[in-house]
Protein backbone atom coordinates (compact mmCIF):
# COMPACT_ATOMS: atom_id res chain seq x y z
CA UNK A 1 0.00 0.00 0.00
CA UNK A 2 1.14 3.50 -0.86
CA UNK A 3 0.50 6.52 2.06
CA UNK A 4 1.63 9.74 2.55
CA UNK A 5 2.85 8.78 5.97
CA UNK A 6 3.89 5.94 7.87
CA UNK A 7 1.24 5.00 10.76
CA UNK A 8 2.17 5.20 14.25
CA UNK A 9 0.92 3.16 17.50
CA UNK A 10 -2.77 3.03 16.80
CA UNK A 11 -3.25 4.62 14.13
CA UNK A 12 -5.29 4.69 11.06
CA UNK A 13 -4.10 6.12 8.06
CA UNK A 14 -5.71 6.32 4.36
CA UNK A 15 -3.76 4.93 1.52
CA UNK A 16 -3.44 6.60 -2.09
CA UNK A 17 -2.43 2.67 -3.85
CA UNK A 18 -2.88 -0.80 -3.21
CA UNK A 19 -1.22 -3.61 -5.57
CA UNK A 20 0.22 -7.12 -5.42
CA UNK A 21 3.45 -8.52 -6.65
CA UNK A 22 5.70 -11.02 -6.15
CA UNK A 23 8.61 -11.22 -3.27
CA UNK A 24 10.54 -12.79 -0.76
CA UNK A 25 14.01 -11.59 -0.22
CA UNK A 26 15.92 -15.33 -1.69
CA UNK A 27 13.19 -15.38 -4.55
CA UNK A 28 13.79 -11.14 -5.38
CA UNK A 29 17.48 -12.09 -5.71
CA UNK A 30 16.87 -15.44 -7.73
CA UNK A 31 14.67 -13.31 -10.17
CA UNK A 32 17.31 -9.98 -10.42
CA UNK A 33 20.03 -12.62 -10.83
CA UNK A 34 17.82 -14.54 -13.55
CA UNK A 35 16.69 -11.10 -15.06
CA UNK A 36 20.27 -10.29 -16.12
CA UNK A 37 20.50 -13.49 -17.55
CA UNK A 38 22.51 -15.85 -14.82
CA UNK A 39 21.27 -19.35 -15.10
CA UNK A 40 19.41 -19.02 -11.48
CA UNK A 41 17.74 -21.59 -9.50
CA UNK A 42 15.76 -21.41 -6.11
CA UNK A 43 16.04 -23.63 -3.20
CA UNK A 44 12.57 -22.69 -0.82
CA UNK A 45 9.13 -24.06 0.09
CA UNK A 46 5.99 -22.60 -1.22
CA UNK A 47 2.39 -23.33 0.38
CA UNK A 48 -0.43 -24.93 -1.64
CA UNK A 49 -2.54 -21.97 -1.69
CA UNK A 50 -3.01 -19.64 -4.28
CA UNK A 51 -0.36 -17.41 -3.73
CA UNK A 52 2.29 -20.41 -4.28
CA UNK A 53 0.52 -21.59 -7.52
CA UNK A 54 0.80 -18.27 -8.67
CA UNK A 55 4.33 -17.83 -7.50
CA UNK A 56 5.08 -20.84 -9.36
CA UNK A 57 3.84 -19.25 -12.84
CA UNK A 58 6.07 -16.14 -12.17
CA UNK A 59 9.49 -18.32 -11.67
CA UNK A 60 9.26 -19.85 -14.75
CA UNK A 61 8.42 -17.44 -16.40
CA UNK A 62 11.69 -15.38 -15.60
CA UNK A 63 13.73 -18.24 -16.04
CA UNK A 64 14.45 -19.70 -12.19
CA UNK A 65 15.09 -23.41 -12.18
CA UNK A 66 12.11 -24.35 -9.75
CA UNK A 67 13.54 -27.73 -9.45
CA UNK A 68 14.48 -27.20 -5.85
CA UNK A 69 11.24 -25.49 -4.77
CA UNK A 70 9.24 -27.72 -3.12
CA UNK A 71 5.35 -27.28 -1.83
CA UNK A 72 4.01 -28.19 1.67
CA UNK A 73 0.26 -28.00 3.21
CA UNK A 74 -0.67 -25.14 4.14
CA UNK A 75 0.00 -20.90 3.50
CA UNK A 76 3.00 -19.60 1.53
CA UNK A 77 5.36 -17.23 3.19
CA UNK A 78 3.79 -13.25 2.75
CA UNK A 79 4.75 -9.66 3.50
CA UNK A 80 2.81 -7.13 4.03
CA UNK A 81 4.38 -3.62 2.67
CA UNK A 82 3.48 0.08 2.98
CA UNK A 83 5.83 2.88 1.36
CA UNK A 84 5.19 6.49 1.96
CA UNK A 85 5.94 9.66 -0.09
CA UNK A 86 9.59 9.65 1.20
CA UNK A 87 9.92 6.11 -0.69
CA UNK A 88 10.58 4.32 2.66
CA UNK A 89 9.20 0.81 3.63
CA UNK A 90 7.64 -0.78 6.44
CA UNK A 91 7.57 -4.13 6.31
CA UNK A 92 6.07 -6.96 7.93
CA UNK A 93 6.89 -10.94 7.00
CA UNK A 94 5.14 -14.06 7.64
CA UNK A 95 7.52 -17.19 7.07
CA UNK A 96 4.75 -19.55 5.64
CA UNK A 97 6.37 -22.29 4.11
CA UNK A 98 9.72 -21.53 4.64
CA UNK A 99 9.73 -21.83 8.17
CA UNK A 100 9.92 -25.66 7.04
CA UNK A 101 12.93 -25.63 4.28
CA UNK A 102 15.13 -28.15 5.86
CA UNK A 103 18.52 -29.89 6.12
CA UNK A 104 16.52 -32.60 4.35
CA UNK A 105 16.13 -30.20 1.15
CA UNK A 106 20.02 -29.10 1.52
CA UNK A 107 20.44 -32.72 0.97
CA UNK A 108 18.73 -32.61 -2.13
CA UNK A 109 20.20 -29.96 -3.32
CA UNK A 110 23.38 -31.15 -3.38
CA UNK A 111 24.38 -31.57 -7.02
CA UNK A 112 23.10 -28.16 -7.15
CA UNK A 113 24.97 -26.51 -4.64
CA UNK A 114 28.12 -28.61 -6.21
CA UNK A 115 28.08 -27.16 -9.65
CA UNK A 116 27.05 -23.38 -8.41
CA UNK A 117 29.48 -20.64 -8.84
CA UNK A 118 27.72 -18.32 -6.35
CA UNK A 119 25.03 -19.15 -3.74
CA UNK A 120 23.43 -16.71 -1.95
CA UNK A 121 21.73 -17.08 1.74
CA UNK A 122 19.06 -14.88 3.47
CA UNK A 123 17.53 -15.12 6.44
CA UNK A 124 13.90 -15.85 5.65
CA UNK A 125 14.17 -18.97 6.30
CA UNK A 126 15.92 -21.36 9.31
CA UNK A 127 19.10 -20.63 10.68
CA UNK A 128 19.76 -24.35 10.97
CA UNK A 129 19.09 -24.64 7.06
CA UNK A 130 21.57 -21.71 6.47
CA UNK A 131 24.00 -23.47 8.50
CA UNK A 132 23.40 -26.78 6.87
CA UNK A 133 23.86 -25.66 3.36
CA UNK A 134 27.08 -23.84 4.13
CA UNK A 135 28.81 -26.54 5.89
CA UNK A 136 27.80 -28.89 3.10
CA UNK A 137 29.19 -26.07 0.62
CA UNK A 138 32.77 -25.92 2.59
CA UNK A 139 32.89 -29.86 2.79
CA UNK A 140 33.00 -29.72 -0.66
CA UNK A 141 36.31 -27.55 -1.28
CA UNK A 142 35.51 -26.31 -4.62
CA UNK A 143 35.53 -22.60 -5.42
CA UNK A 144 32.35 -21.63 -4.89
CA UNK A 145 31.60 -18.22 -3.69
CA UNK A 146 29.29 -17.68 -0.64
CA UNK A 147 26.79 -14.78 -0.13
CA UNK A 148 25.28 -14.39 3.25
CA UNK A 149 22.71 -11.09 3.51
CA UNK A 150 22.00 -11.39 7.25
CA UNK A 151 18.38 -10.04 6.51
CA UNK A 152 15.68 -10.06 8.01
CA UNK A 153 17.64 -7.90 10.90
CA UNK A 154 19.08 -10.59 13.77
CA UNK A 155 20.97 -9.24 16.88
CA UNK A 156 23.38 -12.36 16.51
CA UNK A 157 24.57 -15.23 14.70
CA UNK A 158 26.98 -18.34 15.59
CA UNK A 159 30.49 -17.85 15.13
CA UNK A 160 30.68 -20.59 13.26
CA UNK A 161 28.72 -19.10 10.43
CA UNK A 162 30.41 -15.59 9.73
CA UNK A 163 33.88 -18.43 9.26
CA UNK A 164 31.87 -19.91 6.37
CA UNK A 165 31.05 -16.86 4.26
CA UNK A 166 33.13 -15.31 1.81
CA UNK A 167 31.34 -12.04 1.88
CA UNK A 168 28.74 -10.96 4.35
CA UNK A 169 26.06 -8.32 3.46
CA UNK A 170 23.94 -6.18 5.71
CA UNK A 171 22.42 -2.59 5.63
CA UNK A 172 22.34 0.04 7.88
CA UNK A 173 20.10 -0.89 10.46
CA UNK A 174 20.84 -4.19 10.44
CA UNK A 175 24.22 -3.62 11.13
CA UNK A 176 23.29 -1.61 14.41
CA UNK A 177 21.17 -4.79 15.53
CA UNK A 178 23.63 -7.46 14.54
CA UNK A 179 26.80 -5.97 16.00
CA UNK A 180 25.50 -3.65 19.15
CA UNK A 181 26.19 -0.81 17.23
CA UNK A 182 24.21 2.95 18.35
CA UNK A 183 24.55 4.07 14.48
CA UNK A 184 25.25 3.03 11.12
CA UNK A 185 24.96 6.25 9.18
CA UNK A 186 27.38 7.63 7.60
CA UNK A 187 30.32 6.17 5.54
CA UNK A 188 32.61 6.07 8.43
CA UNK A 189 30.46 4.32 10.84
CA UNK A 190 29.86 1.42 7.76
CA UNK A 191 33.52 1.60 7.45
CA UNK A 192 33.81 0.41 11.19
CA UNK A 193 30.93 -1.69 10.64
CA UNK A 194 32.56 -3.39 7.62
CA UNK A 195 35.34 -4.47 9.76
CA UNK A 196 33.73 -5.39 13.09
CA UNK A 197 32.52 -8.00 10.60
CA UNK A 198 35.58 -8.94 8.93
CA UNK A 199 36.79 -9.70 12.65
CA UNK A 200 34.05 -12.35 13.32
CA UNK A 201 35.54 -14.37 10.37
CA UNK A 202 34.26 -14.13 7.05
CA UNK A 203 36.45 -13.48 3.94
CA UNK A 204 34.77 -10.06 3.14
CA UNK A 205 32.59 -7.39 5.55
CA UNK A 206 30.05 -5.31 3.49
CA UNK A 207 27.53 -2.74 4.32
CA UNK A 208 24.62 -1.07 1.85
CA UNK A 209 23.99 2.63 2.73
CA UNK A 210 20.57 2.94 0.37
CA UNK A 211 21.64 6.46 -1.75
CA UNK A 212 25.42 6.56 -0.45
CA UNK A 213 26.13 3.55 -2.15
CA UNK A 214 28.37 0.49 -0.48
CA UNK A 215 31.37 0.41 1.73
CA UNK A 216 33.26 -3.20 1.88
CA UNK A 217 36.14 -4.14 3.80
CA UNK A 218 38.76 -6.67 1.79
CA UNK A 219 40.89 -9.28 3.57
CA UNK A 220 43.58 -6.73 3.50
CA UNK A 221 41.93 -4.93 5.53
CA UNK A 222 41.19 -2.08 3.30
CA UNK A 223 37.69 -0.28 3.11
CA UNK A 224 36.38 0.40 -0.08
CA UNK A 225 33.45 2.92 -0.86
CA UNK A 226 31.30 2.72 -4.06
CA UNK A 227 28.86 5.92 -4.39
CA UNK A 228 25.24 4.78 -6.37
CA UNK A 229 23.75 6.58 -8.64
CA UNK A 230 21.88 9.72 -8.06
CA UNK A 231 18.12 8.85 -8.83
CA UNK A 232 14.64 10.01 -7.64
CA UNK A 233 13.31 7.40 -5.65
CA UNK A 234 9.59 6.17 -5.37
CA UNK A 235 9.83 2.91 -4.05
CA UNK A 236 12.85 1.38 -1.85
CA UNK A 237 11.02 -2.01 -0.98
CA UNK A 238 13.17 -5.10 -2.41
CA UNK A 239 16.40 -2.43 -3.92
CA UNK A 240 18.62 -4.82 -1.27
CA UNK A 241 17.77 -7.91 -2.81
CA UNK A 242 18.25 -6.04 -6.22
CA UNK A 243 21.51 -5.18 -5.34
CA UNK A 244 22.69 -8.47 -3.80
CA UNK A 245 21.06 -10.29 -7.19
CA UNK A 246 22.61 -8.30 -9.37
CA UNK A 247 26.43 -8.83 -7.45
CA UNK A 248 25.86 -12.15 -7.92
CA UNK A 249 25.11 -12.59 -11.31
CA UNK A 250 28.08 -10.50 -11.99
CA UNK A 251 30.28 -12.57 -10.12
CA UNK A 252 29.06 -15.90 -11.86
CA UNK A 253 29.90 -14.79 -15.08
CA UNK A 254 33.79 -15.47 -15.61
CA UNK A 255 33.27 -13.67 -19.04
CA UNK A 256 33.13 -10.29 -17.94
CA UNK A 257 37.24 -9.50 -16.61
CA UNK A 258 35.93 -6.06 -13.98
CA UNK A 259 37.16 -5.67 -10.79
CA UNK A 260 35.61 -6.51 -8.29
CA UNK A 261 35.04 -2.96 -7.28
CA UNK A 262 33.23 -2.42 -10.85
CA UNK A 263 31.25 -5.09 -10.45
CA UNK A 264 29.83 -3.67 -6.77
CA UNK A 265 29.50 -0.22 -8.76
CA UNK A 266 27.02 -1.86 -11.59
CA UNK A 267 25.34 -3.60 -9.04
CA UNK A 268 24.51 -0.36 -7.09
CA UNK A 269 23.67 0.74 -10.59
CA UNK A 270 20.65 -1.99 -10.69
CA UNK A 271 19.48 -1.00 -7.56
CA UNK A 272 18.95 2.34 -7.66
CA UNK A 273 17.23 1.53 -11.03
CA UNK A 274 15.10 -0.55 -8.81
CA UNK A 275 13.83 2.23 -6.67
CA UNK A 276 12.47 4.27 -9.41
CA UNK A 277 9.64 2.64 -9.82
CA UNK A 278 6.63 1.10 -7.91
CA UNK A 279 7.11 -2.63 -6.57
CA UNK A 280 9.60 -5.15 -6.26
CA UNK A 281 10.37 -7.84 -8.71
CA UNK A 282 8.22 -5.70 -11.19
CA UNK A 283 10.67 -2.70 -10.77
CA UNK A 284 13.71 -5.01 -11.52
CA UNK A 285 15.63 -4.49 -14.71
CA UNK A 286 16.37 -6.57 -17.26
CA UNK A 287 20.26 -7.23 -19.13
CA UNK A 288 18.26 -5.57 -22.09
CA UNK A 289 17.07 -2.77 -20.33
CA UNK A 290 20.07 -1.64 -18.59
Amino acid sequence: AVVSTQSTGGETVHGTKFMMGFGGKGANQAVMAAKLGAKTALVAKLGTDTFGDNYIGNLKNVGVDISHVGRIEGASGVATITVDDQAENCIVIVGGANNHLDDEAVNQAKTLLENSKVVVFQQEIPLSTNLAALRLIKSLNKEITTIYNAAPATDSLPDELYKLVDIFCVNESEAEKLLGLDSVKSVEDASNAAGLLRKKGCKMGMVTLGANGVIYQEESGENVHVPCPKVKAIDTTGAGDAFIGSLACLLADESLQESFKKKVGIACSVASESVTKLGTQSSYPTSYQL
